[in-house]
């Protein structure tokens, strides 16, 4: 039997290798044709996605790498290794248990010893007031001060959430992400990198490094730092960033978030209960003006977190494809997809509901594509793109072997396509 890892990546390359046969010396929307490839009838769809789901987890459950790694609970790729720990907590709800995924503090300048004890720590941190869910308390993968992003970090938390999936009945709607101090800053590095994974983010006195929030249309975030964390300059930083996210919010829509500054307190305030913590009223207006008026406001990140659920095809994505994270093996973001030799410029899609998408591009440098399924189009109409005010319409065959490799892709129901697009331009 094919390894179910090493079909997908066999599938994804022959997908490759058909977008290379061709170019255009002007920008091009041309649907994926794939000789021999079985097509599928519209009536049957949901039948046949939910038959490919059920064979690919049948597979991966059988897997021995997924078998070794969920009993060991530790995840290699590379040279790097993630070790996590696991805790059920509740009832399982219908669509499944929401996923919980905890970075500890620690970092750099510290010893194994100090980040295993930290790591230690965030095992019970977040969990002890969480009422249902399964808690992923992860060790970073190396002693470096991006201990929770060092470039391997990113496949381990697709494999991560994968694993979780098939293994605890997680709802991949239902991924949260949460993080303190190092652990913060991996909040930022990783939610602006695979928004497409979370329902939402909690930061805790963690430092952006620069990274750009573009990517968090779609994501609701919690930013946290403690008033007197000067350190680094957290405490102005956090508040600038939620300044940003203010401004993205108003000029775009959506980019849900909240700033929360905490009254009196340092680097090591608590946010590991529902109990009100005092904070400020305006986390702007203390860092323009030194207003200084205060709350009590729950700070308990599920708390913040649990309000959403992630739309897994949300009708606006904005990607910044300079933030991104090369060695993932899926090159997908929501429902759209670019080789990483596409690594500049900003993709905005906007669809209307009436199978019409308007695409904008801001000096993106290669090609990219957008998957398609019966959820987001009507495959009996053609399908109208719009790109520099040029309309393409096109008829789209739903397919088995894009169904396949879309399935395989991510390891996600919710991001199982049967049809592809490619855009392109010298």
């Amino acid at each position: 039997m094919i390894k179910p890892m090493n079909r997908k990546l066999a599938i994804l390359s022959m997908l490759v290798l058909l977008l290379s046969l061709t170019a255009h010396a002007q920008v091009v929307v041309e649907p994926l044709v794939i000789p021999d490839s079985p097509a599928l009838e519209i009536d049957d769809l949901d039948e046949v996605r939910e038959a490919a789901w059920d064979n690919y987890r049948e597979e991966m459950l059988s897997d021995e790498t997924l078998l070794r790694e969920t009993q060991e609970k530790a995840m290699t790729f590379g040279e790097a290794t993630m070790r996590y720990s696991v805790q059920v907590i509740g009832d399982k709800p219908e669509a499944g248990y929401p996923l919980y995924i905890a970075m500890h503090g620690g970092g750099w300048d510290e010893t194994p010893d100090f980040n295993d004890s930290q790591w230690v720590d965030m095992m019970l941190y977040y969990s002890d007031d969480l009422d249902c869910g399964v808690y992923v308390a992860v060790r970073g993968v190396r002693d470096t001060w991006d201990t929770h992003f060092n470039p391997e970090s990113y496949p381990l938390y697709d494999r991560l959430i994968q694993y979780m999936i098939l293994t605890e009945d997680v709802d991949p709607n239902r991924v949260y992400l949460e993080g303190f101090s190092a652990g913060g800053d991996g909040v930022y590095a990783i939610s602006t990198r695979m928004p497409d994974r979370f329902a939402a983010a909690n930061m805790s006195s963690g430092h952006p490094n620069g990274v750009s929030l573009i990517n968090l249309r779609n994501l609701p975030i919690q930013l946290q730092a403690g008033e007197f964390d000067a350190e680094y300059d957290r405490n102005k930083v956090t508040a600038e960033y939620g300044m940003k996210l203010d401004e993205l919010q108003s000029r775009n829509g959506g980019y849900e978030h909240r700033t929360l500054i905490h009254y009196n307190e340092g680097h090591n305030y608590d946010d590991s209960s529902r109990v009100p913590i005092e904070v400020m009223s305006d986390a702007a207006a203390w860092l323009k003006e030194g207003d200084r008026t205060h709350e009590p406001v729950d700070s308990f990140p599920p708390d913040y977190m649990d309000q959403y659920t992630r739309d897994p095809m949300p009708l606006n994505v904005v990607w910044d494809l300079t933030t991104r994270a090369e060695l993932r093996e899926t090159e997908s973001f929501y429902y759209l997809s670019a080789p990483y030799t596409t690594n500049q410029g900003v993709i905005t899609v906007k669809a209307d509901g009436d199978n019409r998408f308007i695409v904008d591009t801001q000096n993106v440098n290669g090609e990219f594509s957008m998957f398609l399924n019966e959820h987001m189009v009507d495959f009996s109409a053609p399908v109208t793109f719009v790109v520099g005010g040029e309309e393409t319409a096109l008829t789209l065959t739903p397919d088995m072997t894009i169904l396949m490799a879309t399935t395989l892709d991510r390891g996600d129901p919710w991001y199982q396509f049967e049809a592809m697009v490619t855009f392109k331009e010298l």
